[in-house]
């Protein structure tokens, strides 16, 4: 770490001593710790139970058990309508099952995708052009089904032949395959990137002829066409075929009448804050973040943006006692490497939602347990930490972040920050001086017995 960086602050919660600080009031860039700014403007602005809904509207007459007119899907920014627990498969079904209640076996007319609650910015500042195809950098919307991601399967063909490509309908994506077929129990080389002009998805590398198909996950252009198009495919999949096309209500606006009536089919409603929470910050989920800082947003701006999320951030924030000169954000997830924090700053955070009751017991159970679950589930096992420290990870190139809490020997909670920048030794090795530095916290002892703080 010669050519790098450390910022560390470790304090206790009880009294509030410092145990230790390096460059603490530095700005750093905290890679996905900057979910913990977001966690808190979140559950500040919104609180805890809060839920995003979306609605399933139609307008038109039906006749003889066609939908003579449009089907509206309007959007509050749920990110969960996806493959965890199944729960966007089962939304198609319950969904199909309202149109039959309703008496509609058909549609003559279009899936029409309103995304009106928030902006049509789906990516992050500074996010970089080279990952945008990735699903780690889906873009957000306020309609957004499968986490914003479409499945990419390659196949592979005879030794030497190409592979054959799937891509789901709705990405908004051409595919453009550049992969082959090498020799049987040859190397998987298969990688994909999105041209900057135009949405062309170039798919390169090899597959092993007799393998298994490769499955990788690719971000999709516009979301609210995909939420869309997969509304019309799970449809017609239950036997209710859609004859117009899955569009997005900004590009066919002008051409609706804007007194058009629309009555309420079905109603989804996502599980509450605290359950996406603890899926954005077990598994660092860049959507859920993007989602919940928008969402914030738009409880104070009416319409959710970025900007909106920031100043939501800025106002929670600063009641907190953490000033503007004290982290910049430029997105909720810590993508952007135009995010900068300081240690102090997140452990200030941290100790203010656990000294709050309303925060306490819905902020840990959102935080991954060391060598328990989450991005934690492999680390300080066999240690004192383990089963002890909860806390948040950070990673982008050249960054790492911890910051969470640990008990030391003696049932004393202390809250840390530890941010390493600006490195070239491997990563794994500042993991693992993170993870010792908590292993140190956790076997450490003032050399009096406490009673377990609670």
């Amino acid at each position: 770490m010669a050519h790098g960086q450390w910022a560390v602050d470790i304090r206790s919660v009880e009294s509030g001593e410092s145990i230790f600080t390096l460059n603490a009031g530095k700005l750093m860039m905290p890679a996905s710790n900057m979910k913990i700014l977001t966690l808190a403007t979140a559950a500040e602005a919104l609180g805890w139970d809060a839920t995003l809904t979306t609605t399933l509207e139609a307008s038109g007459p039906v006749e003889g058990g066609v939908l003579r007119g449009d089907l509206y899907v309007r959007g509050g920014g749920d990110p969960t309508i996806n493959t965890r627990d199944g729960a966007g498969e089962a939304l198609l079904s319950e969904w199909a099952n309202a149109l039959k209640a309703a008496g509609i076996s058909s549609i003559e007319g279009r899936i029409v995708g309103d995304d009106q609650a928030f902006d049509d910015e789906g990516l992050g500042g500074g996010w970089a052009w080279d990952y945008l195809q990735y699903g780690y950098a889906a873009p957000v919307g306020a309609l957004q089904f499968n986490e914003n991601v479409a499945e990419l399967v390659v196949t592979p063909g005879a030794a030497g032949e190409p592979a054959g490509i799937r891509l789901a309908a709705g990405s908004g994506l051409v595919v453009l395959n550049r992969a082959t077929t090498g020799a049987g129990g040859s190397q998987d080389s298969i990688d994909f990137r999105r041209y900057l002009d135009k949405p062309i998805l170039e798919v390169t590398g090899t597959i092993p002829a007799g393998g298994k198909p490769v499955v990788r996950s690719v971000a999709v252009v516009n979301p609210t066409i995909y939420f869309a198009q997969s509304l019309k495919d799970g449809l017609a999949a239950r036997g209710i075929p859609v004859s117009g096309d899955a569009v997005d209500f900004d590009d066919v606006a002008a051409a609706i009448d804007a007194g058009l009536e629309r009555r309420v089919l079905a109603t989804r409603t996502s599980p509450p804050l605290r359950a996406i929470a603890t899926v954005m910050m077990k598994v660092s989920q860049n959507l859920y973040a993007e989602t919940l800082l928008k969402a914030a947003g738009r409880v104070t701006g009416g319409l959710g943006t970025i900007a909106a999320g920031r100043e939501a951030a800025n106002a929670t924030l600063k009641a907190w006692g953490v000033g503007g000169e004290a982290y910049v954000m430029a997105d909720g997830s810590g993508l952007s490497r135009y995010n900068y924090v300081s240690a102090a700053a997140l452990t200030t955070i941290l100790e203010h939602m656990y000294k709050d009751a309303k925060h306490r017991d819905a902020l840990i159970g959102t935080l991954p347990i060391a060598g328990t679950d989450g991005t934690l589930a492999t680390r300080m096992r066999r240690t004192r930490a383990e089963g002890n420290a909860l806390a948040k990870t950070g990673s982008i190139s050249n960054v790492r972040s911890l910051s969470g809490f640990v008990r030391t020997r003696d049932g004393e909670l202390l809250v840390f920050s530890i941010l390493g920048n600006g490195f070239v030794i491997p990563s794994a090795t500042v993991n693992w001086i993170a993870d010792l530095a908590v292993e140190v916290l956790a076997n450490f002892t003032r050399g009096r017995p406490r009673g377990r703080v609670q």
